[in-house]
């Protein structure tokens, strides 16, 4: 009986060890997985309604919603929820494939005849689509979508790949609240609650393209960036978009963090309102404007090498010229033109008050911003120092994001700055057009130029990409001479995470932020 104790007593002590060994985390492996990660972000959607503003971004970045086409990382068109497409002879018809797996969040399976309800409800819900390209007819044959439009669009499959056209379930459309519930969508994970504050998501159980890795994602709205690089810091969050230039510096010890940073396909640029009442309406006063800012010190300086200087429309991320084109741009830092140019324009300072003026007023313009990029305020208030040393007075008005597409539509500014990105379609020429060609909806600046919609409409049938390529530094050219816009800088971009996750990279093209690759670290 004695014998028989011992070797009981044994091993019940090997089984309390072995328990403690699991307790302690050495044993089930599963158990340690991190399920919920959260993430930092700013946020300018107050709606999951994909049609409404930009807000189908939102939806998109954050894991929701996807489109027929996808961009990959040099910016080609490549499938997604289409697995192949092609085009008639005569450029007119296009035909995309639905990939037969693909199925929404409540396992609807995707077909071409709801993808092609889904198109059709944009252009119904969306008066931009129609600024994208223009279409005979859209419909559904089994797998296939057939476009048909008006003229030969070159770029189609990279315009089905922005997010305005994410696909969404129209069968159940009307039995739900798109803006706080979100349409249901295919992406690798659906809505649990939304406020523009903060996003509860969960996994997509259903999801069609491989394993979705985590249970739940909390996204947090943390649109001041000092404190988003703090929470950063603190482990409140496991990932931040876009840390400022400032604060990148908190975050190089690689054996805590990781940084991806790419130079980014974005202009931080200012529409100027060139309506003939306004004082931008006057050519040398723009050029005046333009030369009276040192944009090379604001991004070497204020913004700590993190953005190229602007003077062309594109980046030089992208091959559209920008080196050529901004050694011949007549309109940089000069502040001795710039005055002589206000003073051929008939404005002095008659009064000593320190600011030109015309007919009894100060030459004022108002410059509209918002806060939600930390380096759009800082912009703005070096304008405003620059541009009092050649007598321009600027006033700063900061707005909610929200509000900013209604200001730029309606022309209710003199400069109106904003974060862009360049390559929407996979192409400038949306990005082109979009506040300078005439008749846009989006032109709220007054400019038009014949010449510039001739070469405008060329672009828009050219299919060859050399020709095409021309045709953008031609467009860029105009802009140039005619000071339409001011570029103030190209950033480059970030994602910083900690090391709970694995995967966590930024692309050029920022629609991607959730996606299933981000992974809890092993």
């Amino acid at each position: 009986m004695k014998k028989l104790f011992k070797v009981s007593a044994a091993a019940a002590m090997i089984g309390l060890l072995a328990f403690a060994a699991a307790g302690c985390g050495g044993g089930d492996k599963k158990a340690e997985k991190k399920e919920v990660v959260k993430m930092g972000v700013t946020n300018f959607a107050d709606s999951l309604e994909t049609t409404d503003n930009y807000f189908g971004w939102v939806v998109m970045r954050y894991g929701l919603g996807e489109c027929l086409v996808k961009f990959d990382k040099k910016m080609n068109s490549t499938p997604w929820l289409a697995d192949k497409w092609e085009i008639s002879d005569d450029k007119l018809t296009w035909t995309f494939h639905i990939n037969d797996k693909a199925c929404f969040s409540n396992g609807n399976k995707l077909t071409g005849e709801i993808a092609a309800a889904s198109i059709l409800r944009t252009f119904e819900k969306a008066p931009r689509a129609k600024s994208m390209f223009e279409y005979e007819s859209i419909k559904g044959e089994g797998q296939n979508v057939i476009i048909k439009t008006k003229k030969p669009v070159p770029t189609l499959p990279g315009m089905l790949g922005d997010p305005l056209f994410i696909i969404v379930d129209t069968t159940t459309i009307k039995d739900r609240d798109t803006a706080k519930q979100g349409a249901i969508c295919t992406g690798p994970y659906a809505v649990k609650t939304y406020s523009k504050a903060k996003a509860e998501m969960v996994r997509n159980e259903k999801y069609w393209d491989g394993a979705v890795p985590f249970k739940e994602v909390d996204i947090l709205t943390i649109d001041d960036p000092n404190t988003r690089a703090m929470a950063l810091q603190k482990g409140e969050i496991d990932f931040a978009i876009n840390i400022a230039a400032g604060d990148l510096q908190l975050f190089k010890d690689k054996n805590k963090f990781n940084i991806s940073e790419i130079a980014s396909l974005r202009d931080v640029l200012a529409r100027l309102n060139v309506r003939p009442e306004r004082p931008l309406g006057d050519l040398k006063v723009r050029q005046a404007l333009l030369r009276s800012l040192d944009r090379v010190t604001y991004n070497k300086v204020l913004l700590k090498d993190t953005f190229v200087p602007g003077g062309p429309y594109l980046p030089p991320s992208v091959d559209y010229g920008y080196a050529e084109l901004y050694k011949e741009d007549p309109n940089q830092y000069n502040v001795e033109s710039a005055k002589k140019l206000l003073e051929e324009a008939g404005w002095k300072d008659t009064n000593g008050d320190g600011f030109v003026d015309k007919d009894g007023k100060n030459l004022e313009l108002d410059f509209v911003f918002y806060s939600g990029r930390a380096e759009l305020p800082l912009y703005a208030e070096a304008t405003q120092a620059d541009a009092k040393k050649v007598g321009i007075k600027v006033n700063l008005k900061n707005v909610d994001y929200n509000v900013l597409d209604g200001i730029g539509r309606r022309g209710e500014y003199d400069l109106l700055i904003s974060n862009v990105l360049c390559l929407q379609a996979g192409d400038p020429e949306v990005f082109m057009n979009m506040y300078l060609k005439t008749g846009q909806e989006q032109n709220g600046t007054g400019y038009s130029n014949p010449e510039f919609d001739a070469i405008s409409d060329k672009l828009g049938v050219e299919f060859d990409p050399a020709k095409r390529r021309a045709l953008v530094i031609d467009l860029q050219k105009i802009i140039m001479n005619d000071a339409a816009s001011l570029v103030f800088g190209h950033p480059q971009t970030n994602m910083v995470s900690s090391k709970t996750v694995t995967d966590a990279e930024i692309l050029p093209c920022d629609y991607y932020w959730l996606t299933k690759e981000i992974k809890p670290a092993q």
